[in-house]
């Protein structure tokens, strides 16, 4: 039997953020932000981007592990380990992200 591609570290499907909850309740917005990511992350750009931080986290050692760790960028571009959590968490306040 083949093991399932899933992200086993992902979160939930029903988040308790403001954004969550609106998308929960507006069935149509949730459906346009969908294909908008969808869009946006098949381009050149993005895979290129995505396949640079898989090779990182193979390098590093921890692709895959279950770990819950991943690399995150510095201020300076650098690339180091840090807990996925915190790293993914690191959004900024209005849309003023917040590095390392």
């Amino acid at each position: 039997m083949q093991k399932s591609k899933r992200n086993t570290l992902a979160g939930s499907k029903t988040g308790k953020s403001e954004s969550a909850k609106y998308f929960q309740s507006n069935p149509e917005a949730k459906a346009k932000k969908n294909a908008y990511n969808k869009e946006y992350h098949s381009t050149p750009e993005r895979k290129k981007y995505r396949a640079g931080l898989n090779k990182a986290n193979k390098d590093s050692g921890t692709y895959g592990n279950k770990d819950g760790k991943d690399m995150s960028h510095t201020k300076s571009g650098k690339l180091v380990r840090e807990a996925a959590s915190k790293n993914r968490a690191r959004q900024g306040k209005d849309g003023k992200p917040t590095k390392k």
